[in-house]
C-alpha cells in the first residue's frame, strides 16, 4: 500500500496536466513508476484505502490467459470490464473489423495465445513459456507480449499492460510486467492484482517457487474528474495491512486454467478496507 499511495501522492504533487485525445479529458501525469510485489511471502497488493473488487481483476486475467476476444466470455467469468470498450467505444463501433455485439477484436490474450504469422499459422506465446519453465528452461526470452502494432486496427483497445517477462533463478520464478499507460485510481488497482496473481499462478502450474513481481509503468496518471476524490478522500485514509491470496492447490496446469478454473478457486483472507470510492471511468 505504501508504494501505491506514494505514487498517488507523487502524481498529485509533481504531475503535469496533459490533454488525452482519446478521452478528451486532461490527465495529471508523471513518467516512470516502479512497483514491487512480494509474491513469495504472499503480500497481496490489494488496495485497502477503498474497497477493491479483486475477483473482477482475477477473472479478467483468467480471460486473457484463455485468449478470449468477446466481452460475454469475460462476463461469464465474473467481470464486466470489457463491456464498455467492446460496445460503447465509438471508434470501435465504426470499425469494419468489428464482428458484432461484445466483440473485442484481436486484443490482449488473443495476441498472447494466437499471434498470427505471415503464413497464416499462429504462435501460442504462453504455451511456449509454460513448457520451458516446467522443464527449468529460461532462454532469456520467456516473454509474452500483447503489443502487436500491425493489428491495432483489429481490436477495440491498444494494450496498456502490454508485456510480461518471466525470469528463472534456480527454482525461483520472477516476473517483470510493463505498462505503457495507467489510470492510477482505477486501473492500477486491477493491474497490480493481475501482476501478482500471474506470477503466483505461473509458479504453481510450472512447479516453481514464486519470487518477486516487478511492475514498471511508463505513463501514470489521474484523470481530472478523479483528482478531487484521490486528493481529498483516498489519500487521507490510513491503509490496513496487506491480505493474502489463496489459490486452489489443485490447479496444476495451463489446461486447468483453460477449462475448469473459476473465481471459486481463489480466496482473499485478512482483507480490511475503507469504504468504496466511485471513481469515474474514461472509455
Amino acid at each position: 500500500m505504501k508504494q501505491y499511495l506514494d505514487l498517488c501522492q507523487r502524481i498529485v504533487d509533481e504531475g503535469v496536466w496533459i490533454e488525452n485525445e482519446r478521452t478528451n479529458k486532461r490527465c495529471l501525469t508523471v513518467v516512470n513508476a516502479d512497483l514491487t510485489f512480494d509474491v513469495a511471502n504472499n503480500e497481496f497488493p490489494l488496495i485497502t484505502t477503498r474497497k477493491s473488487f479483486w475477483k473482477s481483476a482475477i477473472a479478467e486475467l483468467l480471460g486473457y490467459l484463455r485468449g478470449y476476444d468477446n466481452a460475454a466470455d469475460f462476463r461469464a467469468l465474473g467481470t464486466k470490464t470489457w463491456d464498455m470498450n467492446a460496445n460503447e467505444n465509438q471508434a470501435w463501433l465504426n470499425n469494419p473489423h468489428r464482428k458484432g455485439h461484445d466483440d473485442m477484436g484481436r486484443v490482449y490474450g488473443v495476441q498472447g495465445r494466437s499471434w498470427q504469422k505471415p503464413d497464416g499459422t499462429t504462435i501460442d506465446q504462453l504455451r511456449k513459456i509454460v513448457d520451458n519453465l516446467s522443464k527449468g528452461i529460461d532462454d532469456r526470452g520467456e516473454i509474452m507480449t500483447f503489443y502487436n502494432l500491425g493489428e491495432f486496427d483489429l481490436g477495440c483497445l491498444r494494450p496498456c499492460m502490454h508485456t510480461h517477462t518471466f525470469s528463472l533463478l534456480g527454482d525461483t520464478l520472477y516476473l517483470t510486467s510493463y505498462q505503457r499507460s495507467c489510470d492510477v485510481p482505477l486501473g492500477l488497482n486491477f493491474n497490480q492484482i493481475q501482476v501478482f496473481t500471474l506470477l503466483a499462478l505461473m509458479a504453481q502450474i510450472t512447479g516453481l517457487k514464486a519470487g518477486k513481481a516487478y511492475h514498471k509503468i511508463v505513463n501514470a496518471h489521474i484523470y481530472e474528474d478523479q483528482l478531487e476524490l484521490m486528493r481529498d478522500v483516498q489519500l487521507k485514509r490510513e491503509p490496513f495491512a496487506s491480505p493474502q491470496l489463496i489459490i486452489n492447490p489443485k490447479i496444476k496446469s495451463l489446461e486447468d486454467l483453460e477449462t475448469w478454473v473459476t473465481m471459486d478457486d481463489f480466496e482473499v483472507v485478512g482483507y480490511e478496507h475503507h469504504e468504496a470510492i466511485k471513481y469515474p471511468f474514461s472509455v
